[in-house]
């Protein structure tokens, strides 16, 4: 129970990181290891990799966290056939069911740079304005919605007026 604690604590704030974070799948996750690409924001899978919850096999439930985070990320259908199939999770059939984002070529290094280069779409910018984003998505997966509206508020007079606003406005001719 001590080891089930820690590592739900670990992941949850792995979750709740102020970046946004990846899980490049290589290989085979596992168990533990499919937990752990649940509690990143998103998830790539080379084309030769595969996700499984294989904890049935085990006689076991996920324990850190992953059920619960799996249930969010692909539905409570799904996160049955995945739990309780101990099915595994090739690249097509992940972006199918929605638990990747994407795949990428594992060839010589290729997958981390394709990884690296998959997320800077959407790392790209001030990072106090990405910090932001990631605190307003946060709030909205873990927070009844008054609380959820009233963090996004608070979020967004941050950054209101802010450098990054600032600079944007000065060259989007469509705000001037």
């Amino acid at each position: 129970m001590k080891m089930c604690m820690f590592m739900q604590n670990a992941l949850t704030r792995l979750l709740r990181l102020p970046l946004i974070s990846v899980a490049l799948v290589e290989g085979k996750a596992l168990g533990g290891g499919s937990e752990l690409t649940t509690a990143c924001d998103f998830r790539l899978m080379a084309t030769d990799s595969e996700i499984r919850f294989v904890h049935k096999h085990m006689g076991l439930v996920p324990g850190w966290g992953g059920g619960a985070r799996l249930v969010r990320i692909v539905g409570s259908q799904n996160a049955l056939k995945l739990l309780g199939g101990a099915q595994k999770v090739d690249p097509a059939y992940g972006e199918r069911i929605g638990l990747s984002d994407g795949t990428v070529d594992p060839q010589e290094g290729a997958a981390l740079e394709a990884a690296e280069q998959w997320l800077s779409g959407f790392t790209k910018g001030p990072a106090p304005v990405i910090r932001a984003v990631k605190k307003v998505v946060v709030s909205g997966r873990e927070l009844p919605l008054e609380d959820a509206l009233r963090t996004e508020r608070e979020v967004f007079g941050t950054v209101w007026g802010g450098p990054a606003n600032l600079e944007a406005l000065a060259h989007k001719a469509k705000h001037k």
